[in-house]
């Protein structure tokens, strides 16, 4: 069998065969095969990939105004920089999400890429380091222990901006319900018992205002990752940069990125404190405990569709089961669920990841990288679903949830005012002995006219403060 075409690569092991079309290099195939763990390339995260050519791209335009790197490679880097920025060359970007080394093979992969897109354009072969080096040119000034954390950052931001985007549509789908039920009365319920009258879309509006809550917490989060430690090179110290690197390189940074990014006032602390990620961590936790309450009350609120409370009707999206004909489950609001199980487990690696730091370094970033970043593709992808494929096709029961108002023990604490305690007493007890309607109890015992009854039971008199209004 013939061998493919290869070229030969060296570092500090010695010499290995890189496959010929590669734009990655010998660092890059060491650590394909020291990390064969989840399987996943980083480019799965497209704006990781993104975001480091961002950083390599600010970093030549600062080596070059400080009069450190020709302007020629200057150049050429910066090219290969915006393609990648653009969408190319992402499947060069083949180490597996989990490594070791604290990113460092992250960051090598990208540095390889662009040093071999560069020397294409250059006109020399992939691997002609002499004449433009990955180390030397395209990683000039930096180190893993500031590139790769403010990569994190840069797509984190743009992630969360992503997910609030998301939200916002699926707030929207509840606001739309709400307004759409803000005349359908039906019971409260606390602990799972009936409590008092409210309408269906009071209860729409708080899944509406929650969301709204969540996307303020989680832009003022993505303002804590806007500060960045690049310029810190090895520890913070800045060692083998410019003095007036660290300013420079934030200014060109945001401007390519239009990310309003801070250089940290302590960068040796900056180096080695993950906090900012454990606080959107923390956030997009709370996020995905909300949603999934959210989700259990959709499921519960359609259960059915007639043992079951039945008082909501989700759009039927498949058949549920392979042994019960015509059954349909709620599988939207489950996989939203899941999804939030799922994020609240990345909240609890996220957070012994940071706590494992040592000293001038936390070398467990990549792990709190993975985990960040499905945490908010899932939800993303989980809000865009509930909106589109539930909420939005969400009905009522309008004359079961009316139903429900009449014969609920309940009730009686709405007519309390109009019929008094002893008597609202004495109609509940009956009620529950007896199985009654506490409507109908109270016009058999003359207490009130069915006139007045409806009165009360308007939505705008039961589902608002307000005293008793006065009955005709």
């Amino acid at each position: 069998m013939s061998q493919l075409p290869h070229r030969i690569e060296h570092d500090l092991l010695g010499d290995r065969a890189v496959p010929a079309e590669a734009y990655y290099g010998v660092h890059t195939l060491r650590a394909v095969e020291n990390f064969p763990i989840s399987g996943t390339p980083i480019s799965i995260y497209p704006e990781l990939v993104r975001a480091l050519a961002a950083i390599k791209q600010a970093a030549a335009l600062t080596n070059r105004d400080l009069g450190l790197l020709d302007a020629r490679l200057c150049d050429v880097i910066v090219r290969a920089c915006e393609e990648i920025r653009a969408g190319a060359l992402h499947e060069h970007f083949v180490v597996d999400v989990i490594q070791g080394g604290a990113g460092t093979s992250t960051n090598m992969n990208a540095n390889e890429v662009i040093a071999n897109r560069a020397l294409e354009l250059l006109g020399h072969g992939k691997g002609e380091y002499a004449h433009l080096h990955p180390n030397e040119h395209v990683n000039m000034s930096q180190s893993t222990n500031d590139v790769y954390p403010t990569s994190l950052k840069l797509a984190g931001y743009v992630g969360v901006h992503q997910l609030i985007d998301a939200m916002q549509i699926l707030r929207e789908a509840f606001g739309d319900k709400a307004r759409e039920f803000a005349d359908v009365l039906k019971m409260g319920r606390t602990q799972l018992q009936d409590a008092v009258p409210m309408t269906l879309g009071q209860e729409f509006s708080t899944y509406e205002e929650m969301l709204g809550e969540d996307i303020a917490r989680l832009r003022e989060a993505a303002l804590l990752i806007c500060e960045i430690n690049l310029g810190a090179t090895a520890i913070g110290t800045g060692i083998n940069a410019h003095p007036d690197y660290a300013g420079l390189v934030r200014q060109h940074l945001a401007a390519i990125t239009g990310i309003p990014v801070l250089t940290a006032p302590n960068l040796v602390e900056a180096t080695q404190d993950c906090g900012s990620f454990v606080q959107l961590s923390g956030v997009l936790k709370r996020v995905a405990v909300k949603l999934s309450k959210v989700c259990n009350d959709l499921r519960l609120l359609s259960s059915g569709p007639r043992a079951g409370l039945g008082e909501i009707n989700l759009p039927p999206r498949q058949a549920g089961s392979s042994i019960m004909p015509g059954k349909v489950n709620p599988v939207i609001p489950e996989v939203v669920n899941q999804i939030a199980f799922e994020v609240i487990g990345n909240d609890v690696t996220i957070s012994f990841a940071a706590e494992a730091g040592q000293l001038q370094l936390n070398a467990f970033e990549p792990i709190i990288a993975h985990s960040l970043f499905k945490s908010v593709a899932h939800l993303r992808a989980g809000c865009l679903t509930l909106a589109e494929r539930c909420v939005r096709g969400i009905t009522a029961n309008r004359e079961l949830l009316r139903r429900s108002v009449e014969n609920s023990i309940g009730l009686v604490t709405a007519l309390n005012p109009y019929i008094g305690y002893a008597n609202a007493t004495e109609i509940a007890q009956e009620a529950l002995i007896t199985g009654g309607s506490v409507y109908e109890l109270v016009l058999q015992k003359k207490l009130l006219t069915r006139e007045q009854l409806d009165q009360i039971l308007k939505p705008e008199v039961l589902t608002q403060p307000r005293p008793p209004i006065g009955l005709k």
